[in-house]
């Protein structure tokens, strides 16, 4: 017997081709979705980077305008 394939396909490839089809499809969708996340927190960590850095430059403009603390006295231990 020869193993010939016929002109028309079943309705098993055709099922198949479809999922097939659909598959290829949400992989490009979720690939993409990934993409998108990835640079909304790029985004996100982009913009926290820039608010810590301009908040230690204002933590160091005020700590420079404060005066200096004063040293802390030393208590002796009352003898026993």
């Amino acid at each position: 017997m020869s193993a010939r394939k016929s002109a028309v396909p079943s309705a098993e490839a055709i099922a198949r081709a479809d999922r097939q089809r659909l598959a290829a499809e949400e992989g490009v969708r979720a690939i993409a979705d990934v993409e998108r996340q990835a640079v909304e927190v790029r985004k996100n960590m982009a913009r926290l980077r820039e608010l810590r850095k301009a908040k230690e430059v204002a933590d160091a403009a005020l700590a420079a305008t404060l005066p200096p603390p004063a040293p802390k006295k030393r208590t002796r231990k009352a003898p026993q």
